[in-house]
C-alpha cells in the first residue's frame, strides 16, 4: 500500500441512506477482511435480530452502535484499489453526530455521498453536501444506493429521477459536470461496488471501485508561501529548539528564515527533519521537525503559525466568516463567545456581529442582521479572537481558513474565513 499514492476519502449521507454498509462493502469487496470474520459478524447479527446490518457492524465496532444501529464516531479503515491507498472515514449521518462529521470532512481529499433510491434527497443530504462543499470538497461520488429495493428491483427509472434531484443539487450548491459521477448501487447485494452488475444492465458507467480510481490527488500548494502550524516544541540538549508540525503549503528548508505568529518571533532553520532522517526540503502533507536558531522553546508555542518573513502569516484582529450551525441547543446571538478549532489553534473567539442570515442550500441571503441563529441556519458573521490568531482567507490558504466551533464538549458550527482585519503591530 505505502508505494501508492493515498487518498483521504470520507462516506457522508442521510441517516439510514446505508453508509456504513456501503463502507463494509467496498472493504469486503477490496479484500480487506477474512471471510471467516465476516461470517461471524453475520452471525451475530441474525441472533440480535439485525440480519440486514452485518456489514455495517464492520465498521460499526462500539457496541452502543451495534444495539442502536447508527454511526456515532468517526472511523477509519484503509483499503486500496488499482491505483489508491485510501483511507476511509465514515461520518456519522445522525443529526446528533453532525459535528464528527465535521472534523471527517474537513480532512478530506474526496467524498462519496449515499442517497437511497427509495427515500431520494432528505434535509440532512442536502446539510451535508452544503457543508462538504464550505468545507473544501471538490471531487465527489454520489453512490445512489438501494436499487435492488426499487419496485421494480433495479428501476431505471427511479435512477434516473433520483439523479435529475441529486444534480440539480450539487449543481445548486456549486459543484460543477466534471466533479461528480452518479452511481447505481446495492451495498448490501454488492451490485456494482467492484464488478459490474448483470442486474444492472441498463447502466453504462464505471463501478463504484472504478469511479474511485478517477479521483485526482490534490496538488501540493507548494508555490504558495510556507504555512506550517506548530504541534508541539521540543527543546533537544545538544540541538536546541526544534518545533514540529506539518506543512500545510509552501515549502520548508534549512536556511529559511522564518516568523512565528502570532507570538512574532523570527528565527533560522537549520535543518529540518522527518522520520529521524534529515531532509533538503519539506513539502504540503510533510510532518516534520526543525531546528531553530534564535528562539528558545518558551518563544513559541502549539498554535502557532511558521511562515517567510517576508509572507508572514496573517493574524486577525477580526474576521468575517460563513458557518454553518450544525448542533446549538438554543441560540447564537452577538457577544457569544465558545471555542474555535483551527488547524492546532484553539481560540475563543466572540461573536461581535450577524451580518446576514443564508439559504443552506443556496448561499443566497435570506435576512440581513438577524437577531440570533439556530441549528440548520447558515450565516455570515464578525468574528473576534480573544487574544491574536492566525487565520487566512479561505481562498487564498483554504488549510488555514477553515474551523470547527466547540462549545459544551460539542461541535456547534463549522465554516471558513471570507474577509480579515489583520492586526496592526
Amino acid at each position: 500500500m505505502a508505494n501508492k499514492p493515498h487518498l483521504n476519502m470520507v462516506v457522508i449521507g442521510h441517516v439510514d441512506h446505508g453508509k456504513s454498509t456501503l463502507v463494509g462493502r467496498i472493504l469486503l469487496d477490496t479484500g480487506q477482511f477474512p471471510a471467516h470474520e465476516i461470517e461471524r459478524f453475520k452471525k451475530e447479527a441474525e441472533e440480535k435480530g439485525k440480519g440486514s446490518f452485518y456489514l455495517a457492524w464492520v465498521m460499526d465496532n462500539l457496541k452502543e452502535e451495534r444495539e442502536r444501529g447508527v454511526t456515532i464516531d468517526v472511523s477509519h479503515k484503509k483499503f486500496d484499489t488499482a491505483k489508491y491507498y485510501f483511507t476511509i472515514i465514515d461520518a456519522p449521518g445522525h443529526r446528533d453526530f453532525v459535528k464528527n462529521m465535521i472534523t471527517g470532512t474537513s480532512q478530506a481529499d474526496c467524498a462519496i455521498l449515499t442517497v437511497s433510491a427509495i427515500e431520494g434527497i432528505q434535509a440532512q443530504t442536502k446539510e451535508h453536501v452544503f457543508l462538504s462543499r464550505t468545507l473544501g470538497i471538490r471531487q465527489l461520488i454520489v453512490a445512489l444506493n438501494k436499487i435492488d429495493a426499487t419496485k421494480p428491483p433495479y428501476n431505471e427509472q427511479v435512477y434516473n429521477n433520483v439523479k435529475d434531484e441529486v444534480t440539480k443539487l450539487l449543481k445548486s450548491v456549486g459543484f460543477t459536470d466534471q466533479q461528480y459521477k452518479i452511481i447505481p448501487v446495492s451495498a448490501w447485494v454488492g451490485d456494482n461496488i467492484k464488478e459490474p452488475s448483470k442486474n444492472l444492465g441498463w447502466y453504462k458507467g464505471p463501478t463504484l471501485v472504478a469511479a474511485m480510481d478517477t479521483f485526482q490527488i490534490p496538488a501540493k500548494p507548494t508555490d504558495k508561501p510556507l504555512r506550517l502550524p506548530i504541534q508541539d516544541v521540543y527543546s533537544i540538549t545538544g540541538i536546541g529548539t526544534v518545533p514540529v508540525g506539518r506543512v500545510e503549503c509552501g515549502v520548508l528548508k534549512p536556511g529559511d528564515n522564518v516568523i512565528f505568529e502570532p507570538s512574532h518571533k523570527t528565527a533560522e532553520v537549520k535543518s529540518v527533519e522527518m522520520h529521524h532522517e534529515q531532509i533538503p526540503r519539506a513539502e504540503p502533507g510533510d510532518n516534520v521537525g526543525f531546528n531553530c536558531r534564535g528562539i528558545a522553546k518558551n518563544d513559541v508555542k502549539r498554535g502557532d503559525v511558521a511562515g517567510p518573513v517576508d509572507k508572514p502569516p496573517t493574524v486577525a484582529k477580526t474576521f468575517v466568516a460563513q458557518i454553518m450551525v450544525l448542533n446549538h441547543p438554543s441560540v447564537i446571538a452577538a457577544g457569544y463567545t465558545p471555542v474555535f478549532h483551527a488547524y492546532t489553534a484553539q481560540v475563543a473567539c466572540t461573536f461581535e456581529e450577524l451580518l446576514e442570515k443564508l439559504d443552506p442550500k443556496t448561499g443566497q441571503v435570506k435576512e440581513a442582521n438577524p437577531q440570533f441563529l439556530k441549528t440548520g441556519d447558515a450565516a455570515k458573521v464578525r468574528i473576534r479572537p480573544s487574544r491574536p490568531m492566525v487565520i487566512e482567507k479561505a481562498k487564498d490558504i483554504p488549510e488555514l481558513g477553515r474551523f470547527a466551533i466547540r462549545d459544551m464538549g460539542q461541535t456547534v458550527a463549522a465554516g471558513v474565513c471570507i474577509d480579515i482585519e489583520p492586526r496592526t503591530a
